[in-house]
């Protein structure tokens, strides 16, 4: 079993809606935000989801263990993932990966996917490729419908959802075809919120994007096909 670290990190996981938690920006994933879902199997046992990595950090880790542990971890892009074997020895946890980046947790047991990987009858993973190869969102239905999108979609300096590129984007118009995905496949009905996976500073205090299809509506897809590489 992984030792416990002594506790690095100032600030606690914030409480960003009633099920879900953030945790603060984890270095070791160049500044992402992972994600404690709160769910329970139809017998009521927790059945939580860590959506990327945080801190391996003493707090951090009694903080998950008081929700009840982690069921599932689901890596949503190959920069999510840090001490992934020391998070499944300590809770457990199957670790679900998009099939196209497994390889690259050799000493991991992982359970791949490769369109879609359900969790719960209301919650599962969606292949968005383009970031990376496996890049990778859930969805769940709680709250009215919340996406988490790693860094297949991330706040821009204005404060909006949006696919980035930059010079090590995997595939670009793959991406722009995967945001076209998501826009065919929610509607305002189904998609209020969304939870990016890093650039969270750029929300301005906001724990979440509220509005989440109208803002993903706007994107526009050919404007994009014209954005150079940010560095």
């Amino acid at each position: 079993m992984a030792s416990s670290p002594p506790s690095k990190i100032a600030k606690a996981p914030r409480q960003v809606l009633e099920t879900i938690y953030a945790f603060p920006p984890n270095r070791d994933t160049l500044g992402g935000t992972a994600y404690l879902l709160l769910e329970k199997h139809s017998a009521g046992a927790p059945a939580n989801l860590l959506i990327d990595c945080p801190a391996w950090d003493a707090d951090l880790l009694n903080f998950i263990e008081t929700q009840g542990g982690v069921r599932w971890l689901l890596l949503t892009h190959r920069n999510g993932s840090s001490r992934v074997k020391d998070f499944q020895t300590r809770f457990g946890c199957t670790v679900v990966v998009q099939e196209q980046e497994a390889y690259l947790l050799p000493q991991v047991p992982t359970t791949p996917f490769q369109q879609t990987f359900r969790f719960s009858p209301t919650t599962h993973a969606l292949w968005t490729p383009g970031y990376s190869p496996g890049s990778a969102c859930l969805y769940t239905q709680a709250h009215g419908g919340v996406l988490f999108s790693g860094r297949h979609l991330l706040p821009n300096r204005e404060g909006h959802p949006a696919p980035l590129r930059f010079s090590k984007t995997f595939h670009w118009p793959r991406q722009l075809r995967s945001v076209q995905r998501l826009q065919d496949e929610f509607t305002p009905e189904t998609l209020r919120y969304l939870c990016p996976g890093a650039n969270t500073g750029f929300l301005r205090g906001q724990r979440v994007i509220e509005d989440a299809y109208a803002q993903l509506a706007t994107i526009d897809l050919e404007a994009c096909r014209q954005t150079p590489a940010m560095l």
